[in-house]
Protein backbone atom coordinates (compact mmCIF):
# COMPACT_ATOMS: atom_id res chain seq x y z
CA UNK A 1 0.00 0.00 0.00
CA UNK A 2 1.32 3.45 -0.92
CA UNK A 3 2.17 5.68 2.02
CA UNK A 4 0.19 8.87 2.33
CA UNK A 5 2.41 11.94 2.29
CA UNK A 6 1.78 14.51 5.02
CA UNK A 7 3.47 17.90 5.26
CA UNK A 8 4.13 19.33 8.72
CA UNK A 9 4.97 22.95 9.44
CA UNK A 10 5.41 23.88 13.12
CA UNK A 11 6.04 27.30 14.59
CA UNK A 12 9.07 28.01 16.77
CA UNK A 13 7.05 29.47 19.65
CA UNK A 14 3.51 28.52 20.60
CA UNK A 15 1.27 29.65 23.45
CA UNK A 16 -1.45 27.39 24.84
CA UNK A 17 -3.94 27.82 27.67
CA UNK A 18 -4.79 24.21 28.55
CA UNK A 19 -2.56 21.55 30.08
CA UNK A 20 -2.87 19.28 27.06
CA UNK A 21 -0.96 20.21 23.91
CA UNK A 22 -2.37 19.05 20.57
CA UNK A 23 -0.80 19.04 17.14
CA UNK A 24 -3.25 21.64 15.80
CA UNK A 25 -1.81 24.15 18.29
CA UNK A 26 1.79 23.70 17.13
CA UNK A 27 1.38 24.45 13.46
CA UNK A 28 -0.15 23.31 10.20
CA UNK A 29 -0.75 19.85 8.75
CA UNK A 30 -1.38 19.46 5.04
CA UNK A 31 -2.36 16.37 3.08
CA UNK A 32 -4.87 15.32 0.44
CA UNK A 33 -7.14 13.47 2.88
CA UNK A 34 -9.33 15.80 4.97
CA UNK A 35 -10.30 13.05 7.42
CA UNK A 36 -6.65 12.13 7.96
CA UNK A 37 -5.70 15.76 8.47
CA UNK A 38 -8.42 16.22 11.08
CA UNK A 39 -7.32 13.04 12.87
CA UNK A 40 -3.69 14.18 12.95
CA UNK A 41 -4.57 17.63 14.26
CA UNK A 42 -6.24 16.00 17.25
CA UNK A 43 -3.09 14.07 18.23
CA UNK A 44 -2.10 14.79 21.84
CA UNK A 45 1.63 15.52 22.15
CA UNK A 46 2.25 16.70 25.69
CA UNK A 47 0.60 17.33 29.05
CA UNK A 48 1.89 20.07 31.33
CA UNK A 49 2.43 19.32 34.99
CA UNK A 50 0.73 21.77 37.39
CA UNK A 51 4.07 23.44 38.16
CA UNK A 52 5.18 23.66 34.52
CA UNK A 53 4.67 26.62 32.22
CA UNK A 54 7.19 25.90 29.45
CA UNK A 55 8.30 22.89 27.43
CA UNK A 56 10.41 22.18 24.35
CA UNK A 57 9.03 19.54 21.98
CA UNK A 58 11.20 18.05 19.25
CA UNK A 59 9.66 17.64 15.81
CA UNK A 60 10.88 14.03 15.91
CA UNK A 61 8.53 13.44 18.84
CA UNK A 62 5.73 15.04 16.85
CA UNK A 63 6.39 12.82 13.83
CA UNK A 64 6.62 9.72 16.03
CA UNK A 65 3.24 10.43 17.61
CA UNK A 66 1.72 11.12 14.19
CA UNK A 67 2.98 7.82 12.79
CA UNK A 68 1.77 6.02 15.93
CA UNK A 69 -1.79 7.23 15.36
CA UNK A 70 -1.65 6.80 11.56
CA UNK A 71 0.97 4.15 10.68
CA UNK A 72 0.59 4.43 6.93
CA UNK A 73 1.84 7.99 6.49
CA UNK A 74 5.09 9.62 5.39
CA UNK A 75 5.66 12.90 7.24
CA UNK A 76 7.81 15.62 5.72
CA UNK A 77 8.78 18.46 8.05
CA UNK A 78 8.98 21.88 6.40
CA UNK A 79 8.98 23.92 9.61
CA UNK A 80 11.01 24.22 12.80
CA UNK A 81 12.99 21.38 14.31
CA UNK A 82 12.14 22.29 17.91
CA UNK A 83 9.01 23.96 19.27
CA UNK A 84 8.96 26.08 22.42
CA UNK A 85 5.51 25.71 24.02
CA UNK A 86 4.47 28.19 26.71
CA UNK A 87 1.42 27.70 28.88
CA UNK A 88 -0.53 30.89 29.52
CA UNK A 89 -2.60 30.25 32.62
CA UNK A 90 -4.49 33.55 32.79
CA UNK A 91 -5.98 35.56 29.92
CA UNK A 92 -4.55 39.02 29.44
CA UNK A 93 -7.16 41.58 30.45
CA UNK A 94 -7.20 45.30 30.00
CA UNK A 95 -7.74 47.28 33.16
CA UNK A 96 -6.34 49.94 35.49
CA UNK A 97 -3.17 47.93 36.11
CA UNK A 98 -2.37 47.76 32.39
CA UNK A 99 -3.15 51.47 31.95
CA UNK A 100 -0.84 52.33 34.86
CA UNK A 101 1.97 50.26 33.33
CA UNK A 102 1.57 51.96 29.94
CA UNK A 103 1.58 55.44 31.49
CA UNK A 104 4.54 54.64 33.73
CA UNK A 105 6.65 53.20 30.90
CA UNK A 106 5.73 56.14 28.65
CA UNK A 107 6.78 58.70 31.25
CA UNK A 108 10.03 56.88 32.03
CA UNK A 109 10.83 56.60 28.32
CA UNK A 110 10.00 60.26 27.63
CA UNK A 111 11.85 61.85 30.54
CA UNK A 112 14.70 59.34 30.37
CA UNK A 113 15.25 60.08 26.69
CA UNK A 114 14.99 63.83 27.28
CA UNK A 115 17.55 63.67 30.08
CA UNK A 116 19.90 61.61 27.92
CA UNK A 117 19.70 64.09 25.04
CA UNK A 118 20.25 67.06 27.34
CA UNK A 119 23.17 65.40 29.09
CA UNK A 120 24.79 64.56 25.74
CA UNK A 121 24.36 68.12 24.47
CA UNK A 122 25.79 69.49 27.70
CA UNK A 123 28.83 67.21 27.45
CA UNK A 124 29.69 68.29 23.91
CA UNK A 125 28.89 71.96 24.58
CA UNK A 126 26.43 72.29 21.74
CA UNK A 127 25.21 75.70 22.94
CA UNK A 128 28.70 77.17 22.64
CA UNK A 129 29.02 75.54 19.23
CA UNK A 130 25.82 77.17 17.96
CA UNK A 131 26.92 80.55 19.33
CA UNK A 132 30.29 80.25 17.58
CA UNK A 133 28.75 79.15 14.27
CA UNK A 134 26.24 82.02 14.40
CA UNK A 135 29.00 84.53 15.16
CA UNK A 136 31.16 83.24 12.27
CA UNK A 137 28.39 83.49 9.66
CA UNK A 138 26.48 86.52 10.93
CA UNK A 139 29.40 88.50 12.35
CA UNK A 140 27.58 89.31 15.61
CA UNK A 141 26.80 87.52 18.84
CA UNK A 142 23.31 85.97 18.98
CA UNK A 143 20.83 87.70 21.26
CA UNK A 144 18.13 85.61 22.97
CA UNK A 145 17.15 82.36 21.31
CA UNK A 146 19.63 81.23 18.70
CA UNK A 147 17.91 80.39 15.36
CA UNK A 148 20.30 77.47 14.99
CA UNK A 149 19.03 75.97 18.24
CA UNK A 150 15.41 76.25 17.05
CA UNK A 151 16.12 74.64 13.68
CA UNK A 152 18.21 71.93 15.34
CA UNK A 153 15.40 71.11 17.79
CA UNK A 154 12.84 70.88 14.99
CA UNK A 155 15.19 68.78 12.89
CA UNK A 156 15.82 66.46 15.83
CA UNK A 157 12.07 65.91 16.32
CA UNK A 158 11.50 65.25 12.62
CA UNK A 159 14.48 62.91 12.52
CA UNK A 160 13.12 60.88 15.45
CA UNK A 161 9.70 60.56 13.77
CA UNK A 162 11.24 59.45 10.48
CA UNK A 163 13.63 57.02 12.18
CA UNK A 164 10.93 55.33 14.26
CA UNK A 165 8.48 55.44 11.34
CA UNK A 166 5.51 56.50 13.46
CA UNK A 167 3.32 59.57 13.89
CA UNK A 168 0.84 58.64 16.59
CA UNK A 169 -0.73 55.36 15.46
CA UNK A 170 0.05 55.93 11.81
CA UNK A 171 3.08 54.56 10.00
CA UNK A 172 5.01 56.68 7.55
CA UNK A 173 5.98 53.59 5.54
CA UNK A 174 4.90 49.91 5.66
CA UNK A 175 8.40 48.87 6.77
CA UNK A 176 8.83 47.59 10.35
CA UNK A 177 10.20 50.11 12.82
CA UNK A 178 13.65 49.72 14.39
CA UNK A 179 11.98 48.94 17.73
CA UNK A 180 9.90 46.18 16.16
CA UNK A 181 12.99 44.70 14.51
CA UNK A 182 14.90 44.81 17.82
CA UNK A 183 12.00 43.20 19.70
CA UNK A 184 11.67 40.40 17.12
CA UNK A 185 15.42 39.80 17.23
CA UNK A 186 15.34 39.70 21.03
CA UNK A 187 12.43 37.23 21.01
CA UNK A 188 14.27 34.98 18.54
CA UNK A 189 17.43 35.04 20.67
CA UNK A 190 15.44 34.18 23.82
CA UNK A 191 13.62 31.32 22.06
CA UNK A 192 16.86 29.88 20.68
CA UNK A 193 18.52 30.12 24.11
CA UNK A 194 15.62 28.35 25.85
CA UNK A 195 15.58 25.59 23.23
CA UNK A 196 19.35 25.07 23.47
CA UNK A 197 19.19 25.08 27.26
CA UNK A 198 16.43 22.46 27.29
CA UNK A 199 18.42 20.32 24.84
CA UNK A 200 21.59 20.50 26.95
CA UNK A 201 19.73 19.70 30.16
CA UNK A 202 17.94 16.76 28.54
CA UNK A 203 14.50 18.29 29.07
CA UNK A 204 13.53 18.21 25.41
CA UNK A 205 10.48 16.05 24.78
Amino acid sequence: MTEKRVYLKCDRTVQVQGRDVFLKELGEVQCGDDALRAKLKAVKLYCFQPSENRAVISVLTVIREMEKVCPGICVENVGEGDILVERVTAPQRKGPALLFKVVFVSLVSFFGTAFTIMAYHNDIGIHRLFVEVYRIFMGVEPVGVNPLEVSYSLGLAVGILVFFNHVGRRRLTPDPTPIEVSIRQYEEDVDKTLIMQASREGKEE
